[in-house]
């Protein structure tokens, strides 16, 4: 049992139909989707045409049927919707027109007779002017929709592209980060390490003619070499971690081991890894990722949980590699306390690049458990 503190995966593009807002809406959006999808298609039109035509002509043929005490005019709306949604607001005033004629002559020819000529040529206009108002509030709807679908697409599209170009420089900054890393690893052993041996040679010197004439002052001197001494595993230890820049892929094993021994020594904390599979990863930028957060988790377990032992392991469970990283500190401390976060959102970053989750866990018993599991597919057993 656990309880879950903070849950980091990686990012992904904005889905264009939200699933969470529900089956209606989903089925609405997908629906004005796929219908604005096809709304310029010629033959599509075409049939919209006849169909629409044909359906005046059956209400029409109602309403004749029914006699002229029965008005059937709401129902020429259908056609006239039809028109505007299927071909344009053209053919929808087209259709109106078509509509309203077709009623009059209907109830002229069902026996309605009018006192008036006036009645019948204002009852057509008052039924036109409804009819062309719908028109234009439906095709303004349809253009006002069409134009809101258009902008979340281009939207969704822009976010996308920039999800995957912060995600490439992310990864670039990683790599140079890396890089520095693995130059100033060099500079460290190949120049103050150096510098260091060269000083501690002449104090060595210094200290031979010292001691024929001194003796006390030979000690001083002694002293001082085996600091220059201690000075120089100090760099030589930096310098491997930091030269540390890339892992072989199938070589993660055997660094997490050594990382476990350097753990032990430098900080003396219980620091033991297990592992019981062998396999070997995709590339070799994988296995240094993975790498690196695991020494952060173990940083971090150090420096703010103040654990006394930490555990690794590395297993394949339900096609995954996972990668866990437990200790029995006091957890991870307040946003307050801990500052920005840089580790973990560093951490998270790494993950997003090599495709795996990260999850961190608070356990009953204490301590932070920090789990990171990769894909199979970026695995080669």
């Amino acid at each position: 049992m656990s309880t879950r503190r903070k849950t980091t995966n990686p990012m992904s593009p904005p889905e264009a139909i939200d699933p969470a807002a529900g089956p209606l809406k989903t089925w609405r959006e997908g629906f004005w989707r796929r219908f604005l999808a096809n709304y310029s298609d010629p033959l599509r039109k075409r049939r919209f045409m006849v169909a629409t035509v044909g359906l005046v002509a059956v209400i029409g043929i109602a309403d004749y049927l029914t006699g002229f005490e029965l008005s059937l005019l709401v129902f020429y709306l259908i056609p006239v919707c039809m028109a505007v949604a299927a071909v344009g607001w053209r053919f929808g005033t087209v259709t109106a027109i078509l509509s309203v004629t077709i009623w009059l002559f209907g109830d002229v020819a069902a026996g309605e007779r009018f006192t008036n000529t006036f009645v019948p040529l204002w009852n057509g206009l008052i039924a036109l002017g409804t009819y062309v108002i719908v028109v234009w509030l439906l095709s303004s709807l349809i253009a006002l929709h069409r134009e809101m679908d258009e902008r979340v697409r281009q939207r969704t599209a822009a976010l996308s592209k920039e999800i995957v170009e912060r995600l490439r420089l992310e990864k670039a900054v990683l790599e140079i980060t890396e890089r520095e890393r693995c130059a100033i690893g060099h500079d460290l052993h190949d120049g103050l390490s150096q510098h260091l041996t060269g000083t501690a040679l002449v104090a060595q010197s210094l200290g031979a003619k010292i001691a024929l004439r001194s003796p006390a002052d030979f000690l001083e001197v002694k002293r001082i070499v085996d600091l220059i001494e201690q000075g120089i595993e100090q760099t030589r230890s930096l310098a491997k971690g930091l030269l540390l820049a890339e892992i072989r892929r199938d070589g993660l094993a055997t660094a997490l081991q050594e990382l476990a021994l350097k753990i032990r020594g430098q900080f003396h904390v219980d620091c033991e890894f297990t592992c019981n599979d062998t396999f070997s990863l995709d590339e070799n930028g994988t296995a240094t990722h993975l790498y690196r957060i695991a020494e952060e988790a173990i940083r971090n377990a150090i420096r703010h949980g103040h654990a006394k032992k930490i555990l690794i392991m590395l297993t394949i469970n339900e096609g995954k590699l996972v990668l866990v990283v437990r200790d029995d500190g006091s957890g991870l401390p307040s946003p307050s306390v801990r500052g920005d976060g840089l580790g973990l959102r560093i951490m998270a970053h790494r993950t997003a690049i090599v495709g795996a989750s990260l999850s961190i866990d608070a356990p009953e018993s204490g301590g932070t458990c920090i789990t990171c599991s990769l894909p199979l597919a970026e695995l080669i057993r």
